[in-house]
């Protein structure tokens, strides 16, 4: 009989190399991710943005380090995260974790748990693209209603400042109060009007009217209303371009002779002169 140990005494040493020889087989959880994120062709960078896991907790878990993770359940959450992303299977890297770390932790309200996995989106600054878009929206409606104010063609829409959308429908309900005749200008009058220039004098001799004014060039000279008994003249080298919003309560003087012409109260004239009119005074 021999003394010593015998073959089946010996067994579990060479059992326990084997596991031994396994485990160094086996690549850490960091190592693995690593490896599985380089085949994968992506980046820490790549990673840390598809899954929302900041580049530095990335790096650590990549080193084994999980101190940054904040626990077991962070750590695990994002173990599961990053396998997903470099197309690991994460059960074996959770059990391994669970192997290494003292088994699976006690269990944790869901809510702390679906935080770890989905990490708290950072504070987004101002939507500055919406902010620009609710600009260039205001500039252009106040350049197009400028555009509109400015256009012959749509002096109906500024004819409510100087009387209401009810005196242009209805004409004959204005009741036009009595003024006294204005006076023909008299000869020196007319002689004194520039015979080289082009002069127009308006009077709201029955009412207020909403009158605008170009010179020849296109340029606004006036715009804006006249109360009953103001007055006001233009000038210009060769033409005068008028827009009466209520032309029945105008009276208006053309190179010093008034225009004798049956305006309807409440109506739109739009009329042009030059230096030779009026042609019949």
């Amino acid at each position: 009989m021999s003394i010593g140990n015998s073959p089946e005494d010996e067994r579990p040493f060479e059992n326990e190399h084997v596991e031994a020889d396994h485990e160094e087989a086996r690549p850490s959880i960091g190592r693995a991710l690593q490896q599985a994120r380089i085949a994968a062709g992506l980046t820490v960078d790549d990673v840390s943005s598809a899954t929302r896991v900041r580049m530095n907790i990335v790096h650590a878990i990549e080193a084994d380090d999980f101190s940054a993770c904040g626990g077991d359940v962070y750590a695990r959450g994002h173990i599961r995260t990053l396998a997903k992303a470099v197309h690991l299977d994460p059960a074996p890297l959770l059990a391994q974790y669970g192997d290494e770390h003292g088994g699976r932790p006690a269990p944790t309200p869901a809510a702390p748990l679906f935080e770890a996995e989905r990490i708290r989106p950072e504070r987004r600054g101002p939507n500055w693209t919406a902010a620009m878009v609710a600009a260039i929206v205001a500039v252009v409606g106040f350049v197009g209603f400028t555009m509109f104010r400015g256009d012959d063609g749509s002096s109906e829409a500024n004819v409510a400042e100087g009387s209401t959308p009810g005196d242009s429908a209805s004409p004959t309900t204005k009741t036009k109060k009595p003024a006294d005749p204005e006076p023909e200008p008299s000869d020196s009058a007319i002689a004194a009007a520039p015979q080289d220039k082009v002069t127009v004098r308006v009077a709201a001799a029955d009412g207020r009217s909403w009158i605008a004014a170009k010179d020849h060039n296109g340029r606004m000279i006036f715009d804006g209303v006249l109360k009953q008994g103001d007055t006001k003249t233009f000038q210009d080298s060769s033409k005068v371009h008028l827009v009466l919003g209520d032309a029945g309560a105008i009276d208006l003087f053309v190179n010093g002779k008034k225009i004798e012409e049956n305006f309807q109260p409440g109506s739109v004239e739009r009329l042009t002169y030059t230096k030779g009119d009026p042609e019949a005074g």
